[in-house]
């Protein structure tokens, strides 16, 4: 896939660095902290990390960031393992774990210490941030940050062995609080936890690594040679490339940066998806409503529909926002060519075509997709009773008061044109049967205004639930409001009650349909539930009349 776009400038970097070292072994890392589910923008790092290794003969590592035992969970490793292999990748070997390094972080962090290029501080992390200064003002020296090689030596071994308490202190690199880089100001090397249980070490460790030093060691010790990650983290690059530099190490990683990835009416950022289930708006990750990997899964996306979308966006240097209907557009894409066509009713009305004999019944042969011969054919039955759907059959404005007679014409698609004679409303004044008489089609001219209608017979009828799903915001940009709550789709999710043809399972196509006019349908059976239930992946682009 890969080899035919026009090559990104990570390619052309990598290129490059095959041409300058014709030895080199491609290694890339796909790095999650299991912390929460995967999103769309994972799925794009996911893309181009694996896909820059296969494509360049290389090989991607799976490694889980597990140096917070205050946020990671055991149970998101799994999810996260399934959501990689349901979009079709392979990591190489087994994975892996920072965890599985912490010896050799703690050795380079004494080498980084007797170089006295790190040094153990006891103020609080509200006072280191003070002490840090911000972009307008310069930062100011720890009074610990002078504390001699042997002492911040013994101390260090101390952190280790857990004689201090949490918070008590913490090891900083020693680099410039006069720097104009505030992550160059001596960040954060080390920090004790010990109220957590780690879920891989148990209480083997109390102090922990901090992202910035483990990543670029782990890199090293995994002997990756392209780090690749999003914008967020260039100004971390240069803290890599200093630590790599003074523990002494050969080869090093390198880190190249593209840009995050930003879909419009949407928010990936873990900490909101967490706050949304802590408001109760979502139940779940897994809500089909976000853009999580098991999100898009329920909704009925395919992987490749998601890597289509990856592959599309590309990677660019710029910040932007994704339109969401180009999410839509790759679904549509990948399914208008693979599954079948049928006819639904949401909003169901009876109708009775008087002039047809009781005991009438027409098979009619119809092709599973408009356009594709090779899809075959499918049988649908006309009989005297069917169902049509209310809104074919007057708009919502109107309102049909007892006694008065509307004209209401329509032709039934691959069959008759049938007009109303009578009509029956319930006691709420709503329309309960329609009394038609059906006409040949040479009284249907395709010019003219006269509607084509689904319709299911009643006796093929069988009923069906149908969740339709909108974004789950209203406003383009909901992450960057100061309350998202307030921009939340009220409108986003609801369940139908509608009828489908009974056959309809052998009409499907791995779970997924057309139902013409309505949208492309996924058959979700991880819904528990006496009746069949469709959730609509997406709607068609525009609802064309087919004039047959």
């Amino acid at each position: 896939m890969q080899n035919n776009k026009k090559k990104n400038f990570i390619d052309k970097i990598i290129l490059k660095d095959i041409k300058n070292d014709k030895l080199i072994k491609i290694k890339t890392r796909f790095p999650p902290e299991p912390n929460g589910y995967l999103h769309i923008g994972h799925a794009k790092s996911i893309f181009t990390n694996f896909n820059i290794a296969k494509t360049y003969n290389g090989t991607c590592n799976l490694r889980f960031d597990d140096t917070n035992p205050y946020k990671e969970k055991k149970k998101y490793i799994n999810f996260i393992k399934e959501d990689i292999k349901w979009l079709g990748y392979k990591w190489h070997g087994n994975e892996k774990y920072c965890s599985n390094y912490f010896e050799k972080f703690y050795k380079y962090a004494m080498i980084l210490i007797k170089k006295g290029l790190a040094y153990v501080d006891n103020l609080n992390n509200k006072e280191i941030k003070i002490y840090r200064g911000s972009l307008t003002k310069k930062g100011i020296n720890s009074p610990f940050r002078s504390r001699k090689i042997e002492e911040n030596i013994m101390l260090f071994k101390k952190m280790k062995k857990g004689v201090f308490k949490e918070g008590y202190s913490c090891l900083r690199a020693k680099i410039n609080m006069s720097s104009k880089r505030i992550i160059l100001r001596d960040p954060v090397l080390y920090r004790i936890i010990k109220l957590k249980k780690h879920f891989k070490t148990i209480n083997k460790w109390c102090i922990y690594p901090t992202y910035d030093f483990s990543h670029c060691i782990s890199d090293y010790i995994e002997k990756v040679t392209h780090s690749i990650c999003t914008l967020e983290f260039q100004d971390n690059k240069i803290l890599y490339n200093w630590i790599l530099k003074n523990i002494d190490v050969k080869k090093k990683p390198k880190q190249y940066e593209f840009a995050r990835l930003n879909i419009e009416y949407s928010v990936l950022s873990k900490r909101k998806i967490k706050f949304l289930i802590e408001k109760k708006i979502i139940k779940e990750w897994s809500d089909p409503r976000l853009l999580t990997i098991s999100g898009l899964r329920n909704r009925g996306y395919t992987p490749n529909s998601i890597k289509k979308f990856c592959y599309n966006v590309g990677l660019t240097k710029k910040e932007n926002y994704i339109q969401f209907s180009f999410l839509e557009h790759c679904i549509r894409s990948d399914l208008d060519k693979k599954v079948n066509r049928a006819m639904a009713i949401l909003y169901p009305i009876k109708v009775i075509i008087y002039s047809l004999p009781k005991n009438y019944k027409k098979i009619i042969k119809i092709p599973n997709h408009p356009k594709i011969k090779k899809l075959g054919t499918q049988k649908i039955i006309l009989r005297r009773e069917i169902y049509i759907d209310k809104n074919d059959f007057i708009n919502n404005n109107h309102i049909i008061e007892k006694n008065v007679h509307i004209k209401w014409k329509a032709k039934l698609r691959y069959s008759y044109v049938i007009k109303s004679k009578k009509i029956i409303l319930n006691s709420l004044n709503q329309t309960q049967t329609i009394y038609c008489k059906h006409y040949q089609n040479k009284c249907f001219k395709k010019n003219s205004k006269v509607k084509i209608i689904h319709w299911i017979s009643k006796k093929e009828s069988i009923k069906s639930k149908f969740k339709l799903y909108e974004n789950l915001f209203v406003t383009r940009r909901p992450a960057n409001k100061k309350n998202m709550i307030q921009y939340i789709n009220k409108n986003s999710s609801k369940t139908i009650c509608g009828l489908v043809q009974k056959d309809i399972i052998y009409k499907m196509l791995k779970n997924y349909i057309q139902f013409e006019r309505i949208g492309y349908f996924f058959l979700n059976k991880n819904i528990k539930d006496k009746n069949i239930t469709f959730t609509r992946i997406t709607k068609l682009k525009k609802n064309k009349k087919c004039q047959k």
